[in-house]
This record gives structure tokens, C-alpha cells and sequence, in this order.
């Protein structure tokens, strides 16, 4: 981040401003950590909460509905945090939003059932849906210099990719330490402590909130009466239409690639001929290096966006210089590195986390400078939420379906071609798709 303030023409940040920016990074960072627990967790949650193995339809059912239930949930809910980020400001939602999916997350990791891990599973993805929105309006609206916003935005979602290494470090080292740790319902499970670390950013934010400002531009409408009242029809408008349409299904195809394919990266690693005899502590290790691997990746991407965005005018071609080698190199990674090779795959997985990755950090720019100030949380929430949460995520669903209709010799080499197939067509139908995205009209956000 240590561009924000160097540019020539962007006003240096100030001590509030550089508070906000790290408040926002934290956010930003554990939306992801948040996220990316479930790969990490899931398999040893289903066998010690109700005795399932990978591979059985059982097994392969619930990890669907683990996927996809708490998506849905999120996306709903996501929606109406979008809805009163207009009403009720910026700065309260974040703040709720951040607390919500901390503790969510933290008590997930007491479950005794694989219902009440459900259920804690889905408020936790509703505090990610509403933080994600709120933070994009807030952030966006705090600095009003179009290209010190595009810094800000980018910088700060790079911090995502920061999350995902340090949930991938987290499960790491609560399976080394674990054994350690006081016993949580009479073990030492990994996949417990790994989610109650999610409780973290709830520390200091409960510290800082007090010296967070409100979005002026918000605050201002809103102290004058000017104000107009969010619904959700307006975003259909016709200036609007196309936007919301095309965002909502680019979206859902960003997200379908990291829920259909990257995602199920648990469930493919230990098919590899390297992994396949190793005992289940020492392929959890593994699988928690390959998504470092990929979270890599990601950060790369997410940085190389930030640099790009300010240098390629045209959102068009910005988002395209991800998406044309993703369409070759995503289905060539799970069909041949990751069912042969292991370090190939590390090398393979870092490439489509940066080509996949980034788009979301594309959005985060591109979906301010499309609404209005009393539509820009409900816009973003429509995008990022019905798009991304419920249609995109439904891809881990479709992969898990297919998985029973793959050939192959072995649960994960099934997985591995399931995901081959999903990545290759969501990033196709996003390509298709962006010869029909709007270009912002201006630099300035729209009034």
C-alpha cells in the first residue's frame, strides 16, 4: 500500500485515512480467512460430526449443501445489507457486519451436530456478504480523487489474498499444535481450533470503531433530506438495467470458478500419486500448502490489478487480460497437473488463483462508479451477492453433482475432471459476457 500516498496527483492520506484503509484491509482479509476455513475443515468435520468418508454420496451431498446452503443464506441476507448500507449508513453495517461473522465463525467451532455447523456456517457467510458491500461503498465514498480511490480500493482488497495465506496457516499450525491446546468436547480436533480463530478480527475492531468516520457523501445527503431512498426496482431502471444484469452474471462466472473448481482442491489433492499413501495429518499439511499456493497466486493477481487498473482505461480490456489465458489454463491444471503431478500443481494452482482472483478485486473497482449514492450498496449487493453468493457458489454444487457422472478410477480423479469442465465453462460464458459490460462514463462516482 505504500503507493497510496506517493502518486503525484492523489493527496497524501491522513492519520484517519491510513485508520480506515487498515480497518478495511483486516475486513477485507478475513471475509476470505472466513471463507476459505470450510476446504480446510470440512472433510475431518463431516467424519468426526457424523462418521462420513470422502468419496460416498453421503459425504460428497453434505459437502454440496455445506458449499451452497450458507451461500444462498448470504446472498439473501447479503441483499438486504446492501439495501441498509443506503438506509442506515456505511460505517454502522461494516462494523455489525465484521462482529457478526467473527463470533459466527468462533462458535462453529464448539458444533456437535452437522446442523448446528450449518446454521453457524450460514450467519458467518451473511457477516462476509454485508462486510464485502459495505466496505466497497465506504471506502469508495471516503476518497472522492478517482485515482487515489482506485489505490485505495485495489490496495486494500489485495489484503483478501493476505487472509487466505493466513487461513492456510492457521489450519497448519492447528494441526501441528493442536494436541497442545485444551481440548475442545473431549479432542483435539484441528478443524475446531482453525474455526475459532476467525473470532480475531472482532479484537480490534471492537478497539477502533469509535474513531471511524461515516461516509461523507453519504452523511451529507442524508443531513440536507437529499437522500432518496434505495430500492431495489431502481437498479433495473433502464440506465441501469444492463449493468445490473451483465455484473450479476460476470460475477456469478468469477465465482463459479473459485467454488466449482479451485475450491475443491481438498478433494482432488489427495488423489495425487505423492499424497494418495500418506496418513490423513500429513495430507492435510499438504493440502494446506497447495492453498497457500494458490492464495499466492491470488495476492499476485489482486496486486497486479490494483497497478493495472489506474494504467488500462477501458474496464473492458482490463478484465480480459485475466480472463482469455483462464480459459486455457484453468481446465489444463485439473486435468493433467492435478491428477499426476504435485509441484505442478503448486505452480499450476498459483497461475489460476492469480487469473481467477483478481476479477474479484476487478469488481470491488468497477461496481462504485456505476450507481448513484442511494443505489451504490443495493448495486453492489445485487452483483456480488445474488450474482456471486448464490448463482456463482452454486457451482461447488454442480461440481459435486457431476462428480457421480465423471469417468475415472477414483473419487479424486473425478473431482479433478468435474472441475476441469465447470472452470472451462464460467470462464467462457464470463468472455462472452464482457463484450457486453458498460464502461463507466466518468472518473467521478456518480451523484
Amino acid at each position: 500500500m505504500s503507493n497510496l500516498s506517493s502518486s503525484s496527483d492523489s493527496p497524501r492520506l491522513t492519520g484517519v485515512q491510513w485508520l480506515i484503509c487498515v480497518i478495511a484491509a483486516l475486513g477485507f482479509a478475513f471475509d476470505i480467512y472466513e471463507l476459505l476455513m470450510l476446504p480446510l475443515i470440512l472433510a475431518p468435520a463431516l467424519n468426526e460430526l457424523a462418521g462420513l468418508k470422502p468419496g460416498t454420496p453421503e459425504f460428497n451431498q453434505w459437502l454440496g449443501m455445506l458449499f451452497y446452503i450458507p451461500a444462498v443464506c448470504g446472498g439473501i441476507f447479503g441483499l438486504i445489507g446492501g439495501y441498509l448500507t443506503d438506509r442506515l449508513g456505511r460505517r454502522r453495517v461494516l462494523v455489525w457486519s465484521i462482529l457478526l461473522y467473527a463470533f459466527s465463525a468462533c462458535a462453529a467451532g464448539y458444533s456437535t451436530s452437522l446442523i448446528m455447523l450449518l446454521v453457524l456456517r450460514c450467519t458467518t457467510f451473511v457477516g462476509v456478504c454485508v462486510e464485502f458491500v459495505a466496505a466497497v461503498a465506504w471506502l469508495s465514498e471516503l476518497f472522492p480523487n478517482p485515482r487515489q480511490r482506485e489505490q485505495v480500493l485495489g490496495w486494500t482488497q489485495a489484503f483478501s489474498s493476505i487472509g487466505g495465506l493466513m487461513v492456510a496457516g492457521a489450519n497448519y499450525l492447528a494441526v501441528h499444535w493442536g494436541p497442545h491446546l485444551p481440548a475442545i468436547h473431549g479432542g483435539h480436533e484441528a478443524w475446531r481450533y482453525t474455526l475459532i480463530s476467525g473470532v480475531i478480527p472482532a479484537i480490534p475492531l471492537i478497539v477502533i470503531r469509535p474513531f471511524l468516520p461515516e461516509s461523507p457523501a453519504w452523511a451529507a445527503k442524508k443531513a440536507a433530506g437529499t437522500l432518496k431512498r434505495p430500492s431495489l426496482w431502481a437498479i433495473f431502471s433502464p440506465e441501469l438495467r444492463q449493468t445490473t444484469i451483465i455484473t450479476t452474471l460476470m460475477f456469478a462466472c468469477s465465482y463459479g470458478t473459485a467454488f466449482g473448481a479451485i475450491q475443491q482442491l481438498p478433494q482432488i489433492v489427495p488423489g495425487l500419486p505423492a499424497v494418495a499413501e500418506l496418513a490423513k495429518p500429513a495430507q492435510q499439511k499438504i493440502i494446506a500448502t497447495v492453498q497457500s499456493w494458490q492464495e499466492v497466486g491470488g495476492l499476485i493477481g489482486r496486486c497486479l490489478l490494483a497497478f493495472l487498473a489506474v494504467r488500462i482505461v477501458s474496464r473492458r480490456n482490463l478484465l480480459r487480460v485475466f480472463q482469455v489465458p483462464g480459459l486455457f489454463i484453468v481446465p489444463f491444471v485439473f486435468l493433467y497437473p492435478a491428477q499426476n503431478y504435485l509441484m505442478m500443481l503448486k505452480v499450476g494452482i498459483l497461475v489460476v488463483g492469480l487469473l481467477t482472483v483478481a476479477q474479484f478485486s476487478f469488481w470491488g473497482n468497477y461496481l462504485p462508479r456505476m450507481y448513484p449514492t442511494h443505489l451504490r450498496g443495493t448495486g453492489e449487493s445485487f452483483a456480488a451477492n445474488v450474482g456471486g453468493r448464490m448463482i456463482g457458489t452454486s457451482a461447488a454444487l454442480l461440481t459435486a453433482t457431476l462428480v457421480n457422472h465423471m469417468p475415472g478410477e477414483t473419487g479424486p480423479a473425478r473431482f479433478a475432471q468435474a472441475a476441469a469442465l465447470v472452470g472451462f465453462s464460467v470462464y467462457a460464458i464470463g468472455l462472452l459476457l464482457s463484450f457486453f459490460l458498460p464502461e463507466p462514463k466518468q472518473d467521478a462516482l456518480p451523484e
